[in-house]
């Protein structure tokens, strides 16, 4: 069975749930771990909030309590980079992953993020400054390139594995085409070949067909998957299973899908107290469904739908929820 390593950490297997802004926080988090991910890694946490102090960015550090505590740190500026390594490392994390790959325009326009592959020179000394900070694994996320006249992944990852970074994720698009078009698997080959540390693919990959064929393109160590889990927390995990066994298991259903529907909304709840959680809940609620509708259930009624998307009544959430996903065994079934 082939592995996937990260310094002297051996994953369970080869998917990883990908670090995504507003999605990958600690109750999604503890939901993929939980159903067999490889590795989950933590939103991107911004290097001089962290140092300074704001309580937001410390909370998306949080350890989930279940295999690798990965950390995904993003910033411009060498200094921060490393103070907020060191202390992250210290409170605990096993990996520092940078974040070199970001499109958002918040975060490019503020040089970081895939802004970096526009100036190799300086996204070194970020990673230099990373990896003197620390003495856990440093890996790196980035992209093709900022745009298809500057491809320079390959060099960007031979330059990172000479500064001491253990691991390498590339996504298969460039900054400019942000989620537009099919990712590029076999350009990410083009990495692989350029280094002799493993490399992770990511990219468009929703399906343990597409993690087959992603693999076999690039000829990658393992798979991400990033927007392929909304609503999904398990696929992760069920790809890593059967790159690991061969043996597809079945999505959850029925009373198992609703338990985990409500389990991850009293979650986000008590992550993020009531207010505000009920809010951030909403877009998983709405993957859930639509992920439901995805396995040939039926679409949830627009005046049950629109009660279960804009009501500030846990109670009555968790009800709705709760009735409905509990019978999408039957629905599909029928």
């Amino acid at each position: 069975m082939k592995t996937l390593t990260i310094g002297q950490h051996v994953l369970p297997n080869r998917a990883v749930l990908a670090p995504m802004s507003g999605v990958t926080d600690l109750p999604f988090r503890k939901l993929a771990a939980r159903y067999g991910a490889g590795m989950v890694v933590s939103e991107m946490v911004a290097s001089e909030s962290f140092v300074k102090g704001d309580a937001e960015t410390q909370m998306r550090a949080e350890a989930q309590n279940g295999g690798l505590h990965v950390v995904q740190l993003a910033g411009r500026e060498a200094r921060w980079m490393g103070e907020a390594a060191k202390v992250i490392a210290d409170m605990g994390a096993d990996v520092i992953d940078i974040n070199m790959g970001c499109p958002a325009k918040k975060v490019t326009s503020g040089y970081s993020g895939s802004a970096l592959m526009r100036n190799l020179d300086h996204a070194l000394t970020l990673i230099e400054a990373t990896v003197e900070a620390v003495d856990v694994p440093v890996t790196v996320k980035m992209r093709l390139g900022w745009d298809d006249r500057s491809l320079n992944a390959a060099e960007l990852a031979r330059r990172a594995e000479s500064a001491g970074v253990q691991l390498i994720t590339v996504h298969g698009r460039t900054r400019c085409q942000f989620y537009k078009g099919t990712a590029d698997w076999c350009a990410i080959g083009d990495v692989k070949r350029a280094i002799s540390l493993p490399l992770i693919a990511n990219g468009d990959c929703k399906s343990i067909e597409d993690a087959e064929a992603m693999l076999e393109a690039s000829s990658a160590d393992g798979v991400m998957i990033g927007r392929g889990a909304y609503g999904r927390p398990w696929l992760p995990g069920h790809v890593g299973h059967y790159l690991a066994t061969g043996e597809k298991l079945s999505p959850p259903s029925g009373h198992e899908l609703a338990d985990l529907v409500s389990e991850h909304y009293e979650s986000i709840l008590g992550h993020y107290g009531q207010f505000a959680g009920v809010r951030i809940a909403r877009k998983h609620l709405g993957w859930y469904l639509d992920e439901a509708c995805l396995l040939g259930g039926d679409q949830m009624p627009g005046a049950e739908r629109k009660a279960l998307m804009t009501s500030n009544q846990p109670s009555e959430i968790l009800r709705l929820a709760s009735d409905w996903f509990s019978a999408s065994k039957d629905r599909v079934a029928a």
